[in-house]
């Protein structure tokens, strides 16, 4: 199987890559069994978060090298449209998506694990981005995810320099949004899949759409946030909210839901 699908703890799905030989490079068949997975946790109540990772420590070498020589353009075009549909898919997925960006983390595999909603890297954790070296565009839609992270300037800087970025380095500057060290960044990625876990699921839904795909201006963003708040405030999970704030205790917003 081309991605492992498991269930390490309660409500956190895990997606891992499984092309050991490859260092988990990301071909057709990588690309559609995740888009498979996700499209199937839409609806799946038991998942409540998302891990995505790869096996034997390694995130993803990147795209699959060997699958992209000899292409005609209506199968470069091809190629793109099956990258671009798990993209969209992954922007789209409404639970927090969390990548273990253990090992290398290169070329496609940083465009992937950037369309998740949290990095962690480790002190194992290379990222590269060698699309300048292949004679290459960024592409997995890196050119607006990166410096939404990082910033213009910065995006522009790792990007033409083509440098290994370490862990540590990648935290620092906003690659990732966590440094867990010589920690297992496997299992602090399910742990905070885990936590991400307990969140409202339709608030964060609603804030993570919106954060995906920014207003236009400041009118509209706040007609979307009319439109939310007022589904929102009818909901159970602001009654539970409320319950709890009044009782002085954490909310539980998992209550009611079959595990």
């Amino acid at each position: 199987m081309s991605v492992l699908v498991d269930r390490p703890v309660p409500w956190v799905l895990r997606l891992r890559i499984n092309r050991p030989d490859k260092r988990n490079a990301i071909d057709h068949a990588v690309r559609a069994a995740l888009t498979e997975a996700l499209e199937a946790a839409r609806e799946d109540r038991k998942t409540r978060a998302i891990v995505i990772g790869g096996v034997n420590g390694i995130f993803s070498a990147g795209g699959d090298i060997a699958s992209m020589q000899g292409l005609s353009e209506a199968d470069a075009r091809a190629r793109m449209q099956h990258i671009h549909h798990l993209c969209g898919t992954l922007l789209q997925t409404p639970q927090p998506v969390v990548a273990a960006a253990e090992g290398h983390c290169a070329g496609a595999g940083v465009g992937l694990a950037l369309l998740g909603d949290v990095v962690l890297a480790g002190s194992s954790s290379k990222f590269l981005f060698p699309f300048f070296r292949l004679g290459l565009v960024p592409d997995w839609g890196l050119l607006r995810s990166l410096p939404a992270r990082v910033g213009v300037a910065a995006a522009r800087r790792l990007l033409m320099q083509g440098q290994v970025i370490g862990g540590e380095a990648a935290a620092r500057c906003g690659l990732a949004d966590e440094y867990v060290g010589d920690s297992d960044v496997m299992a602090a990625a399910i742990e905070r899949a885990e936590a991400l876990a307990g969140l409202p699921q339709a608030a964060f839904t609603a804030m993570k759409m919106r954060l995906n795909r920014p207003s236009a201006d400041f009118g509209e963003e706040l007609r979307r946030e009319e439109d939310d708040q007022s589904r929102l405030l009818r909901a159970a999970d602001f009654a539970e909210g409320f319950a709890a704030f009044g009782a002085k205790r954490e909310p539980d917003f998992t209550r009611g839901v079959e595990r």
